[in-house]
């Protein structure tokens, strides 16, 4: 049981460890719902890849997730609101919503659509192995030690305005 379980704990080992530390800038940023979004839109890369005719767990799918997500990411870091009319959560949510119905118009259009589909939406962590952890191991590390070669810059943001509401 040790060998079948083995790659899966290390994999929790490797996501828990960065994911902590991201969770806190994610808070600190009040960008909640921001990693539920981006992983939607590494989903519709992976689909997108997909429907190019790459094999759905091939480095190239990989590729076109990692490439998906840095874009979203990028637009979400540019795209900060100064005018919370349109509070960013709300924003975050609809990015949600359309790169998940988006991946799933996608994968719809493929003969593996309705694994890919139940993959996307469930997750396959227990099946992972070990050229997967450490593909994962490789690209966290460089997360981590690009974090680590800028935590001042990262931790120094501004921070919004405190909003404080009157009743009337």
């Amino acid at each position: 049981m040790l060998d079948i379980l083995a790659a899966p704990f290390v994999a929790c080992l490797i996501l828990t460890g960065i994911h902590c530390y991201l969770g806190i800038h994610v808070v600190m940023r009040e960008v909640i719902f921001v990693d539920l979004a981006l992983a939607q839109i590494a989903a519709m890369g992976a689909a997108f890849a997909t429907v190019l005719g790459f094999d759905p767990h091939s480095t190239a799918a990989y590729v076109f997730a990692l490439g998906f997500t840095t874009i979203g990411a990028g637009v979400f870091a540019v795209g900060r609101f100064r005018d919370r009319r349109v509070p960013q959560e709300a924003i975050i949510g609809i990015v949600y919503a359309v790169s998940s119905a988006f991946a799933i118009l996608l994968l719809s259009k493929v003969a593996t659509g309705p694994e890919e589909i139940e993959h996307m939406l469930v997750g396959r962590l227990l099946f992972v192995d070990w050229p997967e952890v450490g593909k994962t191991m490789l690209i966290y590390t460089a997360v981590a030690v690009i974090h680590i070669a800028f935590r001042r810059r990262f931790f120094s943001f501004p921070r919004p305005p405190i909003r404080h509401t009157t009743r009337g």
